[in-house]
């Protein structure tokens, strides 16, 4: 097996609209398609990170919450690379978003931080 790169990650969400919000104006990623599914009552929306990397948001009605604290088993969050983690911290917080404080990594030595998306999925912040 020769893996190229990650296609997409899929991601369900509580709030359609809310989601959207934050995904396309927060985090500034593309809109692909967005499609409603009318025998699932679901709204798959596909979006696009600069790289090509894509995020399907789907919204379910009444999905079950994500066990996040304690950690749960299974996908811990996802990161984003940023140029500016500094910069990238002072949007999230014009959007009212909160992000811990910025750590630096002792293996690697870069700078990142934790923040969430509306559902409280955690998102990373991960300085080039």
């Amino acid at each position: 097996m020769n893996l190229l790169r990650t296609h997409h990650v899929a991601i369900i969400c509580s709030d359609y609209e809310r989601s959207k919000w934050f995904y396309t104006q927060v985090l500034g990623l593309t809109v692909v398609a967005e499609v409603y599914r009318a025998e699932r009552a679901s709204y798959k929306l596909d979006l696009r990170l600069p790289d090509g990397t894509q995020i399907e948001l789907f919204s379910f009605p009444n999905p079950p919450k994500r066990p996040s604290y304690p950690e749960a088993c299974g996908l811990r969050h996802l990161a984003f690379e940023v140029e500016d983690i500094d910069a990238a911290v002072a949007d999230l917080a014009r959007h009212g978003i909160a992000a811990e404080a910025v750590r630096l990594d002792p293996y690697t030595g870069k700078r990142f931080t934790f923040f969430a998306d509306p559902d409280g999925l955690p998102l990373e912040l991960y300085e080039r």
